[in-house]
């Protein structure tokens, strides 16, 4: 069977071949380096982790390409707020991006390059749509004229008529009056009193936020690449945008597929941080949830559906993992006690796993029933750490007949980006110490918790603290104190 993908631009299911054969060129929409991840970038960036893994496995020349956007207003904004400098704020959430990825086991990026880093870039393109008429500027201003390019819409599917205006909510008022067409939008904001602006031949300034992507998949991939990726929220007016200002410019297709996950949901809103309902990753796993537990809650669900997170679908990722991570370490304990190449390769009866395994994953990602395969293979290693536990003496010599499982069982997990976890596979008990900071961590994640509503989960964190030896206090106000008992 052939990997087949479905590709938002087609709205279509389709088996994919890259432009050069076995090589695949993949670029990702980063973060808005303004503040910490959540779950929502968790989950989007855990898929297109497993894609890269599978395609890897596959045998493809994989080139992955994920940028920072490191000029935004939102950046201007929380530096105001704090009264630093957007370098500041930037620096400090890249770091943090870095270190929440390593613990999700998401494998960084080939090149990650930054807005800031590819001003050339961004202003050879815009210069490129204004030598060919799609752009103008206006009062130290440029914006792309979405008139002069006769495929706008056909990623969202939206003609201009039905287009909302200022989708993005990156427009301001004054911007308005200075466009040809109300969904005009800008490629070089002219620079205000008082904000950091670079040099340009329109005056200082910084770049809209859709042009920064367009210059960065150019200027690191070339005009034409395999696929884009990103989350469904993505697709307009951002995906949308990059499109039409690549393609006026190039005269070529941007990428070949898009792809796009679903949104994760908390009671029925989408998770962000406008809202207000989002939990950082970093909170997550510091109230006690283990990073293999949140990546297998995230693949249970088919990446372009939406994604239900509750307390109860938490902690029933986290019992099943349990089991599966027991099955991980006594695989990854035989290995180390064999010796990964004198493992047998995997018996006939197992090859029909294997099979299975690639025809979910060849399903555009089916990556649940790629984990059912996972958890069939587990089974006889679980049930054999199990007896292990107990004392029993026979479990040695059985393990001996387990080593094929155990190798495909590796291999498979791989692939999804699952490895075997802690010393008993339990998630953070009450002989873990808490830190100062993971206690602080886990009373934010508390508060945000409680301000969505979602009580189940506030006590949900507090019991975990408690089984930490950590007493928390309600004070008047919203505040809240801690006594280590």
């Amino acid at each position: 069977m052939t990997l087949r993908l479905t590709n938002s631009l087609t709205r279509r299911s389709e088996a994919f071949e890259p432009l050069q054969a076995g090589q695949v060129s993949m670029y990702c929409c980063g973060v808005t380096v303004y503040d910490l991840c959540h779950l929502g970038h968790a989950r989007s960036y855990i898929a297109w982790d497993v894609l890269r893994r599978y395609l890897l496995w596959s045998g493809y020349q994989v080139t992955f390409v994920q940028n920072y956007t490191d000029i935004d207003d939102k950046i201007l904004k929380r530096a105001a707020e704090e009264g630093s400098s957007m370098e500041v704020v930037s620096e400090r959430n890249i770091d943090a991006f870095v270190a929440d990825m390593a613990a999700l086991n998401i494998l960084p990026a080939d090149r990650m390059p930054r807005a800031t880093q590819s001003l050339d870039a961004i202003r050879d393109l815009i210069g490129e749509l204004q030598a060919k008429g799609a752009a103008y500027g206006a009062d130290g201003d440029v914006y792309f004229a979405v008139m002069k390019h006769a495929g706008y819409g056909k990623l969202s599917g939206r003609d201009l008529s039905e287009q909302q205006q200022n989708a993005d909510g990156r427009v301001s008022g004054s911007e308005e009056a200075r466009k040809h067409h109300p969904f005009d939008f800008a490629l070089w904001k002219g620079s205000k009193p008082g904000e950091p602006s670079f040099p340009s031949p329109w005056g200082p300034g910084r770049p809209g936020w859709h042009i920064e992507c367009s210059a960065m998949v150019r200027q690191e991939l070339g005009d034409t690449i395999d696929i884009h990726l990103g989350g469904a929220d993505l697709i307009f007016p951002h995906h949308e945008n990059e499109i039409a200002q690549s393609e006026a410019a190039t005269g070529k297709p941007l990428a070949r597929w898009w792809l796009h996950n679903g949104m994760v949901n908390v009671g029925g809103e989408k998770m962000s941080k406008s809202l207000g309902n989002f939990t950082t990753i970093r909170a997550l796993l510091a109230s006690g949830v283990s990073a293999m537990t949140l990546r297998l809650f995230v693949l249970q669900a088919h990446y372009r559906k939406p994604l239900d997170f509750s307390a109860e679908a938490l902690a029933a990722a986290a019992t099943g993992w349990k089991g599966l991570n027991a099955a991980l370490q006594l695989a990854a304990q035989l290995a180390a006690e064999q010796g990964a190449s004198s493992l047998p390769e995997p018996a006939s009866e197992l090859a029909d796993s294997r099979r299975r395994f690639v025809a979910a994953m060849d399903d555009d990602l089916n990556t649940a029933a790629a984990l059912a395969v996972l958890f069939e293979l587990a089974r006889p290693l679980r049930a054999l750490a199990n007896r292990s536990e107990r004392g029993d003496v026979a479990a040695a010599g059985a393990a001996l007949a387990l080593q094929a499982e155990a190798r495909l069982l590796l291999d498979l997990a791989g692939v999804l980006g699952l490895r075997p976890e802690g010393a008993s596979g339990q998630e953070g008990g009450a002989g873990d110490a808490a830190s100062d900071q993971d206690i602080t961590e886990a009373i934010a994640a508390r508060q945000a918790a409680k301000a969505a509503k979602n009580y189940a989960e506030a006590d949900r964190i507090r019991a975990n603290l408690q089984d930490k030896g950590i007493e928390l206090i309600d004070k008047p106000g919203g505040l809240t104190e801690w006594l280590r008992s």
